[in-house]
C-alpha cells in the first residue's frame, strides 16, 4: 500500500499545555493524517507511529506528550465531539474499534484518552449549552486538554465519608477535599469533577486547574502507565459557579451521564493490550512449534471476547457488561505472561515489551473494577469454580 495515496491534508495544531511543537521534531508533517474511520489505513500508520514514539520516550515512565499531539494532529480527539462543536461524533462500535488499535500500540497514551473522553462525554450530555460552546470546540481540534475527577463516587474511597465535598452558597457551591484518581490532573486546563453535599446529593462540574485553591501535588509512582500521571487533585474552599455545574444536585449523578464503572472503554483497552501479547506468542512460534497450541488459543478466546465487545457496542448484547469485563481481565493477564514465556529471560529484562505487558495487565485489576469484577478476578486466581 502507498501511503501517499491516502494522506489527507493535516489539521492545524496550535501548541497547548498538552501539545508543543518541539516534540514532533522526528516526525515528518506527510507522516501524520487525519482519520476518517477505524478502517482507514491512517490509523495503522498512527498506530505505528505512536508504538515508536512511546518505546524511544518510555511513556510507561514520562508523560506522553509526543504521542497525544500526534493523535492530535491525526484528529483522534474529535471522535468523541458531537459534529456542531467540530467534532467527528464516531459511533459507538467505532469507538471501540479505534480503542482496540491504540491500546495494542501504547497503553499509556489510550488510558490518558479514556479519561480525556470520559470528561468530554459527560459535557457533550450536559444540559448546560454554555459549557458545551465554551469547551468542546477547544477539546474536538485538541487545542485544550481536559480529564475526569469521579472516581470517589463510583468505586474509590466509597467505604469512607465523601473524600470532596460541596455546600451551596449564593451562586454555586463552595467545593473542599480531594479527588483521589485523576490522570494528567498537573496537565490538564480543566477537570471535570464530582461533589457530594450534605444531603447525599451530587454535582458534576467542571473546575479550571489554573482557580485559587486546586492543587495537583507530585503523581503516583505506579507499577505501570506512571507516565498517566494518575494522582490526588485537592480543592481547597474552591468557589465553583452555577454555570459551571453540568450535572445535579441529585443522588447518583453520573446515572445519565454514562453511568459509573466498568464501561466499554475499559474493555477495549485490555483486550488490545492482549492482541499485542498474542502477537508475540504467535510470532516466536514460528521459531518454537511448542507455542502454536497456546498462541492459537489465546487467538481463538481474543477473537470470540472482541465479537462479543463489537456486539455489545452495536446494541446487541450476548453477555453483560460485568461478563464481558471479567473475560477481558482473565485473557489481559494470560496472555500477557504468556508473551512473558515465549521472550523468555530476554522479557524478564527491563525495557522489553512482555515484561512491560505483564505490570500493564495488572492495572485492570484496580481500574474502574466493580466488586462482581474483583470477585471474579480473585476466585480465578484461587481456582475457585
Amino acid at each position: 500500500m502507498e501511503w501517499g495515496d491516502k494522506f489527507r491534508p493535516l489539521m492545524t495544531l496550535a501548541p497547548t499545555r498538552m501539545s508543543g511543537e518541539k516534540n514532533l521534531n522526528n516526525f515528518s508533517n506527510e507522516e501524520v493524517v487525519r482519520i476518517v474511520s477505524p478502517d482507514d489505513a491512517a490509523l495503522e500508520h498512527l498506530c505505528i507511529l505512536l508504538q515508536q514514539a512511546s518505546e524511544k520516550s518510555k511513556s510507561d515512565q514520562f508523560w506522553p506528550e509526543t504521542q497525544l499531539d500526534l493523535c492530535a494532529m491525526a484528529g483522534v480527539f474529535g471522535w468523541f465531539i458531537p459534529e456542531e462543536f467540530g467534532g467527528a461524533n464516531w459511533a459507538t462500535e467505532d469507538l471501540v474499534r479505534g480503542y482496540l488499535s491504540l491500546a495494542e500500540a501504547c497503553l499509556t497514551t489510550t488510558f490518558v484518552i479514556t479519561q480525556r473522553s470520559a470528561a468530554c462525554r459527560r459535557i457533550a450530555m450536559s444540559e448546560n449549552d454554555l459549557v458545551k460552546q465554551q469547551f468542546l470546540p477547544g477539546l474536538a481540534t485538541g487545542q485544550t486538554f481536559t480529564t475526569v475527577g469521579i472516581s470517589h463516587l463510583t468505586t474509590s474511597h466509597r467505604h469512607i465519608d465523601p473524600v470532596l465535598k460541596a455546600t451551596e452558597v449564593d451562586g454555586g457551591y463552595r467545593v473542599t477535599g480531594f479527588s483521589p484518581w485523576v490522570t494528567g490532573g498537573s496537565k490538564a486546563d480543566f477537570i471535570v469533577a464530582g461533589a457530594t453535599l450534605d444531603d447525599g446529593r451530587e454535582i458534576l462540574f467542571i473546575v479550571e486547574t489554573s482557580e485559587h485553591g486546586v492543587s495537583a501535588p507530585d503523581h503516583q509512582q505506579l507499577v505501570a502507565l506512571t507516565g498517566s500521571y494518575t494522582g490526588r487533585v485537592n480543592l481547597d474552599d474552591v468557589f465553583v459557579a452555577q454555570s459551571s455545574v453540568i450535572g445535579g444536585p441529585r443522588e447518583s449523578v453520573l446515572t445519565g451521564f454514562g453511568g459509573g464503572a466498568g464501561g466499554f472503554q475499559t474493555s477495549a483497552l485490555a483486550l488490545g493490550l492482549s492482541n499485542a501479547a498474542i502477537k508475540l506468542v504467535e510470532k516466536q512460534a514460528g521459531q518454537r512449534d511448542w507455542l502454536s497450541d497456546g498462541g492459537d488459543s489465546l487467538r481463538q478466546q481474543h477473537t470470540e471476547l472482541v465479537e462479543q465487545l463489537l456486539s455489545s457496542a452495536r446494541g446487541n448484547p450476548v453477555c453483560t457488561n460485568e461478563e464481558l469485563r471479567i473475560g477481558a481481565n482473565s485473557l489481559v493477564l494470560r496472555a500477557t505472561q504468556a508473551a512473558l514465556v515465549a521472550a523468555k529471560g530476554a522479557g524478564y529484562v527491563t525495557g522489553h515489551p512482555a515484561g512491560r505487558w505483564c505490570r500493564e495487565a495488572l492495572f485492570f485489576l484496580v481500574w474502574s473494577c466493580p466488586t462482581a469484577v474483583s470477585r471474579a478476578g480473585l476466585c480465578e486466581l484461587a481456582g475457585i469454580e
